[in-house]
């Protein structure tokens, strides 16, 4: 009988295999042949652990989704100011663009190849991009600036990310952050006009 902690390493080398795989080869492109080669997973034991594909797909983006939100909040932590918070977002993805194998967002990725497919996958993936901008807004609440400011964000970094990984260069972040220092300078001057 596999013990609960040998289970629990078995599905960790399964889910960090997939990710390096599915990251950076694109999902249909990786069979759980591939998925079994890299983790070292018998293959009996990996269905046994993800039943199928789409369980292992489903299980590798709810796991990068939490670390990638719980990475983004560390870093901006870090930050004092509520404005600073705001521009760390895009210091951030900087050094996120930066990462050895980056191939943009895994799930503007996955969507791309697998939304029109799986409704899952689809909804996976908005509701990633959800608390992407609910984190944005609180952000913007916390610096007292207009709501109209959160949108804008989402746009100035959505389009970073697919830029960057289109282009090779994490610049598109530098450039964003720019755009978002202007829209905060022009969200305070709003608020400062309306009182």
């Amino acid at each position: 009988m596999v013990s609960e902690v040998e289970a629990e390493t078995t599905e960790q080398r399964i889910l960090d295999a997939a990710e390096e795989l599915f990251y950076g080869r694109g999902i249909q492109a990786v069979g759980m042949d591939a998925i079994r080669t890299a983790s070292g997973v018998p293959l009996k034991r990996l269905y046994r652990t993800f039943p199928s594909k789409d369980t292992l797909v489903e299980a590798y983006l709810r796991r990068r989704d939490a670390r990638w939100l719980r990475d983004l909040a560390q870093h901006v932590d870090t930050y004092d100011s509520p404005e600073h918070r705001i521009l760390a977002v895009f210091d951030w993805l900087f050094l996120w663009f930066n990462e050895q194998g980056f191939r943009g967002c895994g799930f503007i990725n996955s969507f791309g190849e697998l939304g029109a497919a799986s409704p899952t996958v689809a909804d996976i993936a908005k509701a990633h991009k959800d608390a992407f901008r609910r984190y944005l807004a609180d952000l913007v609440a916390a610096a007292d600036a207009p709501a109209w400011l959160t949108d804008q964000l989402v746009l100035l970094a959505e389009g970073a990310m697919t830029t960057a990984a289109i282009s090779g260069s994490p610049e598109p972040a530098r450039h964003a952050k720019d755009a978002a220092r202007t829209l905060l300078r022009a969200a305070h001057a709003d608020v400062v006009t309306a009182a």
